[in-house]
């Protein structure tokens, strides 16, 4: 984890500076295709090259049980994560639809699921734990389990970049991740648990209050130190948030774009932004999930989400959704006519 962090870079801002002038240059008002222009400009600083080509991707779908869910903060039982997983596998589930849309891979990793899986095909098992502890006993993880998610995900980012693969996705599955990602988004955005706790996949009133006071006494318990973000990791965090906060490091590291889906996945970035705040340069917002806290961790790291749907199901769904939108600002930039191509006047004055 240290020797990555130590390769990660702030992005080519003359790219950056030079894909702005070819986009001032197409047939079009300046400035008038909006966020369009700045992905593509965005791209080109990332990947340090003129004319990015995206034409692998992959959404990595990472799961993991939470032993939090034995205090009833989720409408769904814990059997649901394996259950899923399988269904990932099969390809019936809302990120298969929706990857394929976007023309992209689905990548499922067991990095902390309470089953044992067989000889599934298409699965990744990369197993941390088999769930973390319920931390309103304790800490979830130890130090090492915390630290092993992370460089999981930065060991799956540098082998899919390896791959050919040039855009990543996170996505998630993992029965009581919405309370481990509000606690992490009380700690270190500072804000109380009640104004960054939602209901999950939606559950009553009651369940509501209970998650809120679970998160607080799971706080007060273990003491997270919001200055360290893999103490906070391992104490209220969750086996996937570490991989996708690992991910997003490695990806940095490689240059490689990361479009970032929504709650859990963000709380997963926003680990990695508190440990190397360049991270925030190779990340892209999917969208602004219902959780109320999704929010308040994306203004803590500046990000500004592409869509605005009204989307809670996790997976990777807003990522593979906001990948279509991220590849039509490229495609804008690398095949529509500038004016001199194209025989049309420029503005005049």
């Amino acid at each position: 984890m240290e020797e990555t962090l130590k390769k990660i870079t702030p992005v080519d801002r003359g790219l950056m500076e030079a894909a702005q002038r070819r986009l001032d240059n197409l047939t079009k008002p300046q400035g008038s295709l909006g966020l369009l222009e700045e992905f593509a400009k965005r791209l080109a600083a990332i990947t340090g090259e003129a004319m990015p080509v995206i034409d692998k991707k992959v959404i990595f779908a990472f799961a993991g049980d939470h032993g939090v869910a034995d205090e009833g903060v989720s409408a769904y039982p814990k059997a649901v994560t394996p259950q899923m997983v399988l269904n990932f596998l099969r390809g019936g589930a809302g990120i298969n639809v929706l990857a394929r849309h976007a023309g992209a891979d689905v990548a499922v990793i067991d990095i902390g699921v309470d089953y044992e899986f067989g000889d599934e095909v298409g699965l990744i098992k990369r197993k941390v734990l088999s769930g973390t502890k319920n931390m309103l006993r304790g800490p979830a993880m130890t130090k090492a389990e915390a630290i092993k998610c992370i460089e999981t995900g930065i060991g799956l980012a540098s082998e899919y970049r390896g791959k050919g693969y040039k855009l990543f996705g996170t996505g998630d599955m993992g029965i009581g991740n919405t309370t481990a990602s509000s606690a992490i988004a009380s700690v270190l955005t500072g804000l109380p648990v009640s104004v960054v706790t939602g209901r999950g996949t939606g559950i009553t009133d009651d369940a509501y209050m209970r998650k809120i006071k679970v998160i607080e006494e799971a706080i007060a318990l273990n003491k997270p130190d919001p200055e360290d973000p893999v103490d906070v990791l391992r104490k209220v965090g969750g086996a996937e948030i570490g991989g996708i906060a690992g991910l997003c490091i490695g990806a940095a590291a490689t240059k490689t774009p990361v479009v970032i889906d929504g709650f859990i996945s963000t709380a997963g970035a926003l680990i990695a932004y508190c440990l190397a705040p360049d991270v925030r340069d190779y990340m892209f917002s999917a969208h602004l999930s219902q959780e109320p806290g999704h929010r308040a961790m994306l203004k803590k790291m500046g990000l500004k989400p592409i869509l605005d749907f009204d989307l809670r199901l996790g997976e990777g769904t807003g990522a593979a959704l906001a990948i279509s939108m991220i590849e039509a600002g490229l495609k804008i930039y690398k095949e529509m006519a500038t004016f001199g191509e194209a025989g049309v006047s420029e503005k005049q004055g």
